[in-house]
């Protein structure tokens, strides 16, 4: 049990070291700044949506 977890191990680690392509610098700078620009478009949209749905809901319930 313990033989095969190692070799589990040793085989993962061969795969990332040797087999794996990882992106460049450059590459990787580009996909942060297109993950952080559109987290932040749908955090905008979601917060128009909620002021919209407030409004609404006050509208349609008033204190």
């Amino acid at each position: 049990m313990f033989k095969k977890f190692i070799n589990y191990c040793k085989t993962c680690y061969d795969e990332l070291a040797h087999n794996t392509t990882w992106p460049a610098r450059a590459e990787l700078t580009q996909s942060a700044v297109v993950v952080l620009s559109a987290s932040l478009i749908i955090a905008l949209v979601v917060w128009v949506m909620d002021l919209v749905f407030k409004f609404v809901m006050s509208s349609i319930y008033p204190n």
